[in-house]
C-alpha cells in the first residue's frame, strides 16, 4: 500500500478537500461542511410598508418618485395651482355656478376621453372620435326629429352606429394590418363627410324640448338629498371596495391595508365628495346635482371596473405592454383591438349626444373644431401614457377637469380663445414630457 493510503492525515490534501491548518481541529472542519439550514425566503421590503406606519409610507412615496412612478401626483398638484391662481384672479371661480359649469362641460368630452384611454392603453391612437361623435348626433337627430322616432330607440341606434364605426376601424387595424393612425385619420375625413351629408342642406336640427338629449346637460336634481345621497353612495362604495380587497389579500396570505389606512382614505374621499355636493347645493347660483355629472361618473365606474377587475381589462394592458408576449400567452390580440376601438366609437357617439345637448341641437360642427384635441389631451394630461400599457380610466376625469378648469378660469378673467389654446397646448406638452421623463427614469431604475 502507498504512503498516501497509510497516512490518514494526508487525505485532507486531496483535490476538492480543504486541508487542515494549524490550530484547526478535524471536528471543526466537519462542522463547517455540514449542510446549512433551509434558507429563509426573502421578503420584499415594499410589502412591509404598511407595518412601518407613516415612515414606511413616506419611504415608499419617495422611492416611487425617484423611480419615476409619479402616478396622478402632477395632476393633483396642477389642479391645486389652477384653483389658487384663478381664485385669486376672480373670487367666483370656486363658486357653485362655476363648479357646475365645469362639471357639465366636462361630462360629454370626458365620456369620449374614457374611450380614448382604452385606445391609448393599447399604445394606439384614435383620430376619428370627433367625427364619430358628429355621426352619432346626426343619426339621433335625423331619426328622432325628421323621422319621428321615439327618443330611446333613436339614442340607442345613434350609440350603436358609433360602435359599428369603431369596430370597422379596429377590423382594418387588427385584421388587415393598416396602422391605426391611418385608419382613424381616414375615418376622421370620411365620417365628417357622412355627418354633413346626413344633416342635409339645413346644416342643423334643433333639439326638441323635453327630449332625452336636451336633458343630458340641462337637467339638474334640485333636491339636496340627491347630491348628498350620491356623495354617500360613492363613499360607502369606495370603503366597501377597500374592505373587500383587504379581506381578499388576507385570505391569500398577502399584506393588506390596515383598518386605520382604510379609514383615512375613506375620510379623504368623503371630504371631497361632500364638499362638491355642498357647493352644488349652494342656494346662490347653483341648480343642484347635474344629470350630466351623474352619467359621467357612472361611465367612469363601469369602465374602471372593466379595466381593473375583468379578464378583458387585464388583456388590454397586456396587449398594450407587449403584443407579441400577449399573443404567446394565448390572448386574442385581434379581438382585443377590435373591441377596444368599438368601445371608443360607442363612447364617442354617446359623448356626441352631450355636445348636441349643449349646443341646442345637432349641427355639422358637432365633434369638429378642437374636440378631438381636447379629448386626447384630457386622457394624456390625466396620466395615461402615450406609449401604451399604463394608465387609469379615472385619467379621463382628472384631465378633463384640468382642461375645463383652465378654460373656465380664462373665460372668467376675459382671456381670448387664442390664449386658451396656447395654455392648453402647453399643459398637454408638459404632460407628455413628464410621461417621457417618467418612463426613462423607470428604465434607469430597472422598473420599466
Amino acid at each position: 500500500m502507498s504512503d498516501l493510503a497509510k497516512t490518514p492525515e494526508t487525505s485532507a490534501e486531496t483535490p476538492g478537500t480543504p486541508a487542515e491548518t494549524p490550530g484547526t481541529s478535524r471536528v471543526s472542519i466537519e462542522k463547517t461542511t455540514e449542510p446549512s439550514a433551509a434558507p429563509v425566503p426573502a421578503v420584499d421590503p415594499r410589502l412591509l410598508v404598511r407595518e412601518e406606519g407613516l415612515k414606511g409610507y413616506w419611504s415608499e412615496f419617495t422611492r416611487k418618485v425617484r423611480g419615476g412612478e409619479l402616478g396622478s401626483l402632477p395632476v393633483f398638484v396642477g389642479l391645486i395651482v389652477i384653483a389658487i391662481v384663478f381664485q385669486l384672479q376672480n373670487s367666483n371661480f370656486l363658486s357653485a355656478s362655476s363648479v357646475a359649469n365645469i362639471a357639465v362641460y366636462s361630462s360629454g368630452l370626458g365620456i369620449m376621453a374614457v374611450g380614448i384611454v382604452f385606445v391609448l392603453l393599447l399604445g394606439e391612437i384614435d383620430l376619428s372620435v370627433g367625427s364619430v361623435a358628429g355621426v352619432g348626433a346626426a343619426v339621433w337627430a335625423v331619426l328622432n326629429v325628421n323621422h319621428g322616432w321615439n327618443d330611446w330607440p333613436a339614442v340607442l341606434v345613434a350609440v350603436l352606429s358609433g360602435t359599428a364605426l369603431g369596430a370597422l376601424h379596429g377590423f382594418f387595424f387588427a385584421k388587415i394590418g393598416v396602422p391605426a393612425f391611418v385608419v382613424t385619420l381616414a375615418g376622421f375625413l370620411g365620417w365628417s363627410g357622412l355627418q354633413e351629408w346626413m344633416m342635409g342642406g339645413e346644416g342643423s336640427i334643433n333639439t326638441p324640448s323635453g327630449s332625452i338629449v336636451e336633458n343630458l346637460t340641462n337637467y339638474f336634481f334640485e333636491d339636496k338629498a340627491a347630491g348628498y345621497g350620491l356623495a354617500l353612495v360613492a363613499v360607502l362604495a369606495y370603503a366597501a371596495s377597500l374592505l373587500v380587497d383587504s379581506r381578499r389579500r388576507r385570505t391569500a396570505g398577502l399584506p393588506a391595508r390596515p383598518t386605520s389606512e382604510i379609514a383615512l382614505r375613506t375620510g379623504v374621499v368623503a371630504i371631497l365628495c361632500f364638499a362638491v355636493a355642498y357647493v352644488l347645493n349652494e342656494p346662490s347660483g347653483a341648480r343642484g346635482l347635474p344629470l350630466a355629472l351623474v352619467l359621467f361618473l357612472a361611465v367612469l365606474v363601469v369602465a374602471d371596473f372593466v379595466a381593473r377587475r375583468t379578464a378583458f381589462g387585464r388583456q388590454v394592458f397586456a396587449v398594450g405592454g407587449n403584443p407579441e408576449a400577449a399573443r404567446r400567452a394565448g390572448i386574442s390580440v385581434d379581438r382585443i383591438r377590435i373591441t377596444v376601438f368599438a368601445l371608443s366609437g360607442m363612447l364617442g357617439a354617446f359623448g356626441g349626444l352631450f355636445i348636441a345637448s349643449l349646443s341646442g341641437g345637432a349641427t355639422k360642427s358637432v365633434g369638429g373644431g378642437n374636440t378631438l384635441m381636447l379629448v386626447i389631451a384630457a386622457a394624456v394630461i390625466g396620466g395615461t401614457s402615450l406609449f401604451g400599457g399604463r394608465g387609469k380610466v379615472w385619467s379621463a376625469l382628472l384631465g378633463m377637469i384640468v382642461i375645463q378648469s383652465i378654460q373656465q378660469g380664462l373665460n372668467m378673467i376675459g382671456m381670448a380663445n387664442a390664449i386658451q389654446y396656447m395654455i392648453t397646448g402647453a399643459v398637454l406638452l408638459a404632460a407628455v414630457v413628464i410621461d417621457s421623463v417618467s418612463r426613462r427614469t423607470q428604465k434607469t431604475a430597472g422598473r420599466a
